[in-house]
């Protein structure tokens, strides 16, 4: 009895190893089989990868189911997103994207508009006078400082900075040289002009002088320093005893600087306009007292 209770145990254990060597035998044959069978698992385990990358690639583009959103890199790029959905869109070339707000669709110029870590433009559409199809744009001519271009559609208006003052790229307005900071279009390149050295008292009044080659205008040295060409209006001269503006025929040395450009009568009409009429008001529109 015995010795058939141990040949069963050995037989089933002999049985039992038996089965787990055939397995892993047809393990192996399956593998080689089958060589696609763990590509197209690892396919499929890199395809869900792809689906969360994408969600959260939507996720950037759209950090809220609905507004205007802008693209990370281009600063002309945005997103109009509808229930999570992005639609790709540009802005007109020369204009950048506000996002001011994720509820306005809004294009402006790129003046006050942060694109600092968005630098990407698309590429320029240029046209005469117009690097891109909208904006301003200095003259071509690098020493020509007080001229610029308006562009609007690729067509070009070409502006002109009052006197003493130069177009500014970076604020797109006209401004003060030294503000501006265009290189070849400072102070001492245009104006020939350098401020006196003074006190600090005398500096600190921003003190002025007299433009020696036209009686109009003159200089105020900011702080003492920095010169800025301004002007009095037209039949007036600068008065360097008083610092201030007057009429040019009180000036001895500018009484004759309006000669060729206006008449007496003008000048006259200039010093002395008539009385602007008194305002009578329209007719009233309170209720008069009934009579009684």
């Amino acid at each position: 009895m015995k010795t058939e209770v141990l040949c069963l145990l050995i037989c089933l254990g002999g049985a039992s190893a038996l089965t787990r060597k055939q397995e892993a035998m047809e393990q192996n044959r399956r593998k080689v089989a089958s060589p696609g069978l763990e590509k197209k698992q690892q396919q499929a385990g890199t395809e869900e990868e792809e689906v969360y990358e994408d969600e959260e690639e939507l996720s950037d583009k759209c950090p809220e189911p609905n507004g205007y959103f802008p693209a990370s890199e281009q600063c002309d790029k945005y997103y109009d997103c509808r229930d999570g959905n992005p639609i790709e869109k540009l802005c007109p070339d020369g204009l950048v994207f506000n996002d001011f707000s994720a509820q306005h669709e809004k294009c402006d110029l790129p003046f006050g508009i942060d694109c600092s870590k968005r630098p990407k433009l698309q590429k320029p559409q240029p046209t005469p006078h117009c690097p891109r199809m909208h904006g301003y744009f200095a003259h071509e001519n690098h020493t020509i400082c007080n001229t610029f271009y308006y562009c609007v559609e690729g067509k070009f208006n070409m502006i002109t900075c009052p006197d003493g003052l130069v177009f500014s790229e970076k604020t797109g307005i006209c401004n003060w040289p030294d503000e501006a900071q265009k290189k070849g279009c400072g102070s001492k390149e245009l104006f020939n002009f350098t401020c006196p050295k003074v006190d600090d008292a005398i500096a600190a009044t921003h003190p002025r002088y007299p433009d020696t080659e036209d009686c109009q205008y003159f200089y105020v040295c900011v702080n003492g320093e920095i010169p800025r060409r301004s002007g009095c209006k037209l039949g007036q001269a600068f008065d360097e005893r008083t610092g201030k503006c007057d009429w040019a025929r009180k000036i001895p040395e500018c009484k004759d600087w309006y000669k060729g450009q206006l008449t007496d009568e003008e000048l006259d009409a200039l010093e002395n306009p008539p009385p602007k009429p008194k305002s009578t008001g329209g007719p009233s529109r309170r209720k008069h007292p009934k009579s009684t």
